[in-house]
Order: structure tokens, then C-alpha cells, then sequence
């Protein structure tokens, strides 16, 4: 009985509870239609220009170009860039891809009077090397001589 009459604090949370009012949800604004086709055609193309396809020959004259630009002193390299019509990103890719073809064309096979100057270059580094090994060879042994080695 003594359980039925203690009901202070179990009364204390229920009135508690009742006095805290739910809150109500914040009401959102309703979304946007989506927009028309043609109208998301007009969008995109302002906002996002088509890429141009520049072919092999065109890409070599800008570079040419831009590079003669600052060769000469007329502007500076992004000025050069901006007038050739191509950003500076588009610039530094298409020099990174020129490069390996400008080296291949400089380790192609000598002409005839290329290579009889390499073979004749070769014949002297090896005369060189013997001479040299001669050299060395001679010291040593004096060395050894002085150190009572041999």
C-alpha cells in the first residue's frame, strides 16, 4: 500500500512532459521545376563552350608561334598563350606531348657524314682508353716498386 500512496516523483515527470509543447517542423519551400529542354540547351551553352579540336599541324604552329612571341621579347609567355587562343593548361600539355616527337627526330639514324664522324669519335674515345689503362697501368707497377710489393 505503501507504493500506491508514494507517487511524487513519477507525478513531478509526467507534469513535466505535459508542459513541454511539440515543436512544430520547419516548412520547407518547395523545390524548382526543372527547366525546359530548350531551355537547358541555352543554359549550357553559355555557360560551358564546346572543345575544339585542333589537328597536329595547328597545335605545332601556335606552339611555334607562342614560343617566337617570347623568343622575341614582344610579350610575356601567358600574353603569348591568351593571344594564340588556347589556355595555359591546353599550352603545357600539348609541349608535354611534343616532346618525346622532337626526340625521337633527334636520335634517328646519323646521315653518312654524321656516321663516319661517330665511328671516327668512336676509334679516338677507344685509342684514349688504351693509352689511358697504359698509363695507369705503368704507375701502379712503379708503386709497387716503391712499396717493395713486388
Amino acid at each position: 500500500m505503501a507504493d500506491e500512496s508514494n507517487m511524487g516523483p513519477v507525478a513531478a515527470s509526467e507534469a513535466a512532459a505535459e508542459t513541454k509543447a511539440p515543436t512544430a517542423k520547419k516548412q520547407r519551400s518547395p523545390r524548382r521545376q526543372k527547366a525546359t529542354e530548350q531551355g537547358k540547351d541555352s543554359k549550357a551553352t553559355a555557360t560551358a563552350a564546346k572543345a575544339k579540336k585542333y589537328s597536329e599541324q595547328e597545335r605545332s604552329d601556335k606552339l611555334k608561334l607562342i614560343e617566337t612571341e617570347v623568343a622575341q621579347r614582344d610579350s610575356t609567355l601567358k600574353d603569348a598563350i591568351k593571344r594564340a587562343g588556347i589556355s595555359e593548361q591546353t599550352y603545357y600539355q600539348w609541349k608535354r606531348a611534343a616532346k618525346p616527337v622532337e626526340q625521337k627526330a633527334a636520335t634517328s639514324v646519323p646521315a653518312g657524314d654524321e656516321l663516319a664522324d661517330l665511328v671516327q669519335l668512336e676509334k679516338e674515345n677507344q685509342r684514349l682508353r688504351n693509352l689511358l689503362a697504359e698509363k695507369l697501368r705503368t704507375e701502379n707497377a712503379e708503386l709497387r716498386k716503391r712499396l717493395g710489393l713486388d
